[in-house]
């Protein structure tokens, strides 16, 4: 599938309420629903060696067992989600065909979610034998994706979606 016909399909209607109830569905049930024993690193604005080793003993053994196999697969699922979710808004509500370059930020955004669950899962497969590099590297991935990366595709996807609904608002009343 080119870049083109995947940007299209994820802009259709029934693809965005798959994706955007996918997403909700991995949010709020999924992933809360892991016995994994304490918050997820990937959720964190970064973390140092002494923050990875508290993670890594609160988990405990079992919890990061789970963790390493939600990681590769639960959380594989989920950027394909959000990358399709917010790709389908950025196609959909793009004020020109000019603007279809935005589209490439979440789909850039998940390449770099998939190194960073890379990065974690190698640390809790390898734990306790994981150095302070690796945790440095990790944690940088980490950051740049939930300070850096995140907000670049979701602040222009809120905005759109704003710019639409005051449209469609402004439209309603200037019809009446």
């Amino acid at each position: 599938m080119t870049p083109n016909r995947y940007f299209r399909f994820a802009s259709r209607t029934p693809v965005l309420l798959a994706t955007g109830t996918g997403v909700l569905v991995w949010l709020l049930l999924v992933f809360p629903s892991l016995p994994i024993g304490g918050d997820v690193l990937d959720i964190r604005a970064g973390y140092g060696f002494a923050e990875f080793q508290a993670a890594m003993e609160q988990y405990g053994a079992a919890g990061r067992r789970v963790y390493a196999w939600s990681s590769p697969t639960l959380d594989t699922i989920f950027p394909a989600l959000y990358v399709t979710l917010f790709v389908g808004l950025l196609v959909r509500l793009r004020p020109s065909d000019g603007w279809t370059w935005l589209a490439w930020i979440p789909v850039f955004a998940g390449v770099w979610d998939l190194c960073e669950n890379a990065q974690i899962t190698a640390m809790l497969l390898m734990y306790p034998d994981v150095g302070p590099t690796q945790v440095a590297w990790a944690s940088f991935f980490t950051y740049m994706k939930n300070v850096w990366i995140g907000p670049a595709y979701q602040l222009p996807t809120v905005a759109l979606v704003l710019a639409a609904l005051i449209r469609g608002w402004w439209r309603r009343r200037r019809d009446r």
